[in-house]
Formats: structure tokens, C-alpha cells, sequence
């Protein structure tokens, strides 16, 4: 017989705080006011995960801290019980509550992103004369009017040629279509592939907002592991003998997000032979493909001839700056015009203007020789932050210097709670991403910190700062 439980708990998942511990404190607080009583009876870790509607894993962790502290307790073949004793509040645990508070308020100074470019090295100065050159030499009806929904024509065309000739692919303008970002073009995707009750398969950790526009679409995910070589392609196979719905995989190939790792060749075969086979389509978010420092970047999955069900999202917000919301989705003539019928209720068109002024820089050689430059400044910087670990880290942590992106992923080699560090260096003036902004259910030990929008003084500032913690 099932308990029965009338505490209701709310889960914010825009909470800096993890979940486990949402669900742990809101328990606490419970028992605090008297809704919960000692010796009452809590539902068992399945039926508390199936109420709150998260993974299991994420409950039993929230359980073992209320156990641990002594909120509750355990009886053999009985259950989970709120204990009879109760913990006293003590001042340390008033001070890290008044701890968490001032960390709210604090505006930091140095911020290890997830692998923003650097706003201040982007070419604005010939962005603006291009637009304004527009403005001057076109007549006012030809570009305030409407444009296609796929976007300007001959901007299609500039990006078809990018594609085609430096990343192996072999499309036409009517398979593609830009968008105000990519986070747009997986709006797009999704409210095209899914319906209710669908399933994605996605990275573990991962890239939250891609996640949270699956759900909006009404699948539900999957979650896979990542290793050295990328997504585990064992865990995509035994979800596809268990699940008859699997509708897509989401991968992030060329640089994990977040760890980096880049999906090995013999892995993206499986790949694409599972879902050539299954049916399913491979949305692959190629967020950072220019920034790679190697001797060539590795082509994307959508290139490789045989690979008949993908979609193909990429960017140019990384290559200009963040606030250029420019980003494109490529498919199958079928699916673009999906996507275009669908991107008409939402957005008529994109910005037509924009477009025009990206064309000239790109018609010019700008985008090209800004490329150039940054790739030079984004390699060097990354080189300067590998040194600055192997002086302060490589003793405490293990990471690997990327062959591409704008951020490393480092993996201490003890246990730490990666929460209260966070919150110490906050007080420092020093922001880095907390895990669950990446991880299904429980949060997973590792820190990703950008560094392309960082000085070389802040680099060595922050992790001398992160290197006293663990």
C-alpha cells in the first residue's frame, strides 16, 4: 500500500541550488514547522521521484543527506522515517544560510563562462558600416518589406558555401534556414519532430537549454553517458531496444559540451548506422566548429554521405559576438519546409537587414581575417590557461587540453562539494558554473570554464583562487 504524502514541494530548475538539495531543505522545512512529525512515514524513493517528477537517483541523494544530518531515519523492511530526535540548528549552519544570501547579491568580477567569445575583439566597427551601408544604398520598400521565411537568399548561399567547402557537406540553398540564434533553430527542430510522449536520447551531461526545448516540445529525455570519446554508443543502443518512440538523439560531436571530448570516428559510424537503421534523427549542434586548433576540425556527422536522418545546427554568434543573433538549421528539403511553415507562425521572417550587413563582411574577407585573428588570440590564451593549471591544478585535478573550443573541463581528483566552493569564490568576486546546470538528476563533478572573454591576469587570478578549495 502506497503512503500517503501531502507535502507538496516545488523544484525550481533555474536554481543555482542543486535539486537533491531543493528537495532535502524543502523536507527539513517540513519538519521544522510541523508538517512533517517524528515517526511520520515519507513514500519510498520510486514513489517520492514518480510525485516530484524527477530521477530517482536525484531522490535517493536528497534521503541520504537528510539521513546523514539526522532528519531521518531508517528501519529494516519498514521504510524511511522522520527521526524522533531531531538535529539542533546550529550557528554554522545559520552561517552558511546567511553565507548563501550574500552571495545573491554579489556582482562578480571575473566570470568563468561556459566558453563565450571575447565581445571586445569583434568586429563592430565594420558590422556597423555595413549596416549602415545598406541603409544608404538600397531603397527604403526593398528592405523594409518582408523577406522569405528561410532568410535572404543570398545569405543562404554565403553559409550553403561555407559549409560545402569547409565542412565537407554538399547541400543547397532550400536545405537550409536561418534563424535568430541556434537556441531558435532548436525550438524549430524540436516543434517538428516531436509530439507528446516522444523520446530524445541526449548527452549526459549536457547542454540544459537544448534540453529544456525537448521538453517544451513534449519529448522526454534519455539520458546517455560521455567518456574520453564521447557519447557512450553502448547506452544508445540498449535504450533503442527498450523504447519503441525514440524519435532523435541530440550530440554535440566536435566539442562535447561540456566536456569537450570530441566523438570518435568509429562511434560516429555506429551512429549513423543506428539511425539509419531505427530512424531516428541525429540533431547535431555544432556550436564552436570554427574555433579549432589542430591541424584540421573533424567533419560533422551530417557530412558523411550515408548518414540519411539529420538535422545540422550551427552558428554565427561565437564568430562575431553573442548579441548577434544568427544561427542556422540544415536538413532535407521536407524538414526546412516544416520548419519554414512552423517558423512563420512564430517569426515571420528573420533579420533581413542583419543578414545583408553579415553578407558584406563575409563578400568583403572581415569575417574571414577576424577568424584568422581570433583563432590566433583563442589558441594562444589556451595555451596560457594549460600552463596556469599544470602550475596550480595538476596536482588536485585531471583535464585535457581541448584541440578546439573556448573551455576546458577539469575533474578533481577527490570529492569536494563543488556548491560551497562555488559560493566561496562568489565571495571572492569569482563566478564558475555550478554542475546541474549540466547534469540529469544528480550533478556531476567537473567544472567547465571558459576562458576566450577572460584577461591572462584573470585567468591566473581565478585559478589560483579555485586551487585553494580543493
Amino acid at each position: 500500500m502506497l503512503r500517503p504524502w501531502q507535502l507538496e514541494i516545488q523544484i525550481n530548475n533555474n536554481s543555482d541550488k542543486a535539486i537533491y538539495l531543493q528537495i532535502a531543505d524543502a523536507i527539513i522545512e517540513a519538519i521544522k514547522t510541523g508538517i512533517l512529525n517524528s515517526g511520520n512515514a515519507l513514500p519510498g524513493s520510486r514513489q517520492l521521484a514518480g510525485l516530484l517528477k524527477v530521477n530517482r537517483n536525484t531522490v535517493i541523494e536528497a534521503l541520504d543527506v537528510l539521513i546523514a544530518e539526522g532528519w531521518l531515519v531508517t528501519m529494516e523492511r519498514k521504510g524511511t522515517f522522520v527521526a524522533d530526535i531531531l538535529p539542533i540548528i546550529t550557528e554554522a549552519t545559520n552561517h552558511k544560510r546567511k553565507i548563501e544570501s550574500i552571495t545573491k547579491e554579489i556582482k562578480p568580477l571575473l566570470v568563468f563562462d561556459d566558453g563565450i567569445p571575447d565581445s571586445r575583439i569583434a568586429p563592430m566597427n565594420e558590422l556597423a558600416r555595413a549596416y549602415r551601408q545598406i541603409f544608404n544604398r538600397k531603397s527604403r520598400w526593398q528592405i523594409m518589406g518582408y523577406s522569405n521565411e528561410l532568410g535572404n537568399l543570398e545569405f543562404r548561399k554565403a553559409i550553403v558555401q561555407m559549409l560545402n567547402f569547409k565542412r565537407g557537406m554538399n547541400i543547397t540553398p532550400d536545405e537550409i534556414c536561418i534563424t535568430r540564434g541556434s537556441q531558435m533553430a532548436m525550438y524549430l527542430a524540436s516543434h517538428c519532430l516531436f509530439t507528446k510522449g516522444d523520446y530524445i536520447m541526449v548527452e549526459n551531461p549536457g547542454y540544459k537549454p537544448a534540453w529544456e526545448t525537448f521538453e517544451n516540445a513534449g519529448a522526454q529525455l534519455l539520458p546517455i553517458s560521455v567518456d574520453k570519446n564521447g557519447l557512450v554508443i553502448d547506452e544508445v543502443e540498449e535504450y533503442l531496444t527498450k523504447y519503441k518512440n525514440i524519435k532523435a538523439i541530440y550530440v554535440t560531436p566536435h566539442h562535447q559540451f561540456p566536456t569537450t571530448a570530441t566523438l570518435s570516428l568509429k562511434r560516429r559510424l555506429r551512429l549513423i548506422e543506428l539511425s539509419n537503421t531505427y530512424g531516428f534523427t541525429i540533431i547535431e549542434d555544432d556550436y564552436d566548429n570554427e574555433f579549432h586548433f589542430g591541424q584540421r576540425p573533424i567533419l560533422p556527422i551530417s557530412s558523411y554521405s550515408n548518414a540519411k536522418n539529420t538535422i545540422y545546427i550551427g552558428t554565427l554568434s561565437k564568430i562575431v559576438a553573442p548579441a548577434l543573433r544568427i544561427g542556422y538549421l540544415v536538413s532535407n528539403p521536407e524538414t526546412v519546409e516544416k520548419v519554414a511553415k512552423h517558423r512563420k507562425i512564430i517569426d515571420v521572417q528573420g533579420d533581413n537587414i542583419m543578414e545583408e550587413a553579415v553578407l558584406q563582411l563575409i563578400n568583403e574577407g572581415e569575417i574571414k581575417r577576424h577568424l584568422k585573428r581570433t583563432t590566433i588570440i583563442y589558441k594562444a590564451k589556451r595555451d596560457y590557461f594549460e600552463t596556469i593549471c599544470n602550475k596550480y591544478l595538476k596536482a588536485k585535478t585531471i583535464f585535457i587540453k581541448p584541440e578546439g573550443g573556448l573551455a576546458f573541463w577539469i575533474v578533481p581528483n577527490s570529492p569536494v562539494n563543488i556548491f560551497e566552493i562555488a559560493d566561496k569564490l562568489l565571495l571572492k568576486g569569482i563566478k564558475i558554473m555550478t554542475p546541474e546546470k549540466f547534469s540529469y538528476g544528480k550533478p556531476i563533478s567537473g567544472f567547465r570554464l571558459g576562458y576566450a572573454s577572460l584577461t591572462e591576469q584573470q585567468i591566473e587570478e581565478g585559478i589560483i583562487e579555485l586551487a585553494k578549495y580543493l
